[in-house]
């Protein structure tokens, strides 16, 4: 007799330490054999693949894609956020009031932990103590920009960033939000300092003339790239908030009442280290939209940037509310 599993079971990684991102298209999403999976047509066969849903953090569905209700019912017993999209990853569609970008389904919400946001919304409505958690996070930012800028590795791949340069831009703009009298002034700090590191990632690459234009505007391999792999880093966003119990519309740095801000934010914590670099190495290559999906979800997964993500929003509400002269109790494990 076949054991059945239990839906705590399938919890077992932690959402820090799972491998995996699906982007599906043109298939059928189904519980075959007590087994997600998902089908796609060669002639007149069906094939059907695997998705280990204990080890997947989030699955974007895109053009031609159905789920059934079998299916997301597993996914939900596992924690696997779904999201629907277009086409390649990119355009999203708009979405609920889960976010703006992107319409997550995501599972069981009410079970989640509670410290993180009891602790974050003890200082997000004081304005200082705001601004504070925002110049922790782009401090964040910064340092894992430069850590994963200045490697061997991504030199190696074609990605060869002027390190003095770098360290310059990384020194000025510690000292810039760390002097930001509010959000605005950070915002522009960070429209300033993107614009810095698109100057060095053309330069490292030996790209073409370039001009940011956002959803993939025009022609531009890169663009389209930055997009894409902007919507992998958000995917990771949505679930390392939803792990901590935090809701998407409590942003410290996109706008109070911007919906989905705080995915947004916590995708800023590695857009630039891992996604910028990605994006010009793959369209110098000619790389087709899955060979760039495939080395963003490898980069991403070899530098545990959604383990950087739940311990950075970890350590800024823990911090901050100690700031707001608020207990904090115990912290539990990434869920």
């Amino acid at each position: 007799m076949t054991e059945e599993i239990r839906s705590t079971d399938l919890k077992t990684i932690l959402h820090s330490k799972r491998a995996q991102i699906y982007y599906l298209e043109h298939c059928r999403v189904l519980v075959n054999g007590g087994r997600v999976e998902y089908v796609t047509d060669a002639g007149k066969k069906s094939l059907y693949w695997n998705i280990p849903i204990a080890n997947t953090t989030s699955i974007l569905l895109g053009t031609g894609t159905s789920i059934t209700q079998a299916a997301m019912r597993e996914l939900a017993k596992a924690g696997v956020l779904v999201g629907f999209c277009g086409g390649g990853g990119t355009p999203l569609f708009s979405a609920n009031e889960v976010d703006v970008e992107v319409a997550w389904l995501t599972p069981q919400s009410e079970y989640r932990p509670t410290e993180y946001l009891q602790a974050w919304v003890k200082f997000w409505f004081d304005d200082a103590l705001r601004l504070h958690a925002a110049q922790q996070l782009q401090t964040a930012r910064l340092q894992r920009l430069q850590a994963a800028w200045d490697t061997r590795a991504l030199r190696d791949a074609g990605f060869a960033a002027d390190t003095v340069r770098l360290q310059a831009l990384v020194a000025q703009f510690t000292q810039r939000i760390a002097h930001a009298p509010d959000v605005t002034t950070l915002l522009t700090d960070e429209a300033q300092l993107t614009k810095a590191l698109f100057k060095l990632a053309v330069e490292a690459v030996g790209y073409r003339d370039f001009t940011r234009a956002k959803r993939g505007t025009g022609t531009d391999a890169a663009n389209r790239f930055l997009d894409h792999g902007n919507y992998l880093a958000y995917g990771l966003g949505a679930t390392a908030t939803w792990v901590l119990g935090l809701p998407h519309g409590l942003a410290v740095l996109h706008g109070k009442t911007r919906r989905g801000g705080l995915v947004f934010d916590a995708a800023d914590l590695v857009k630039d280290a891992v996604i910028l670099p990605q994006a010009f190495l793959s369209a110098m290559r000619g790389d087709e939209e899955q060979q760039f999906r495939r080395q963003c979800i490898e980069a991403l997964t070899r530098s545990a940037s959604l383990d950087f993500m739940i311990e950075t929003l970890q350590q800024i509400a823990t911090s901050t509310a100690r700031l707001a002269g608020v207990p904090v109790p115990g912290q539990g494990a990434a869920a």
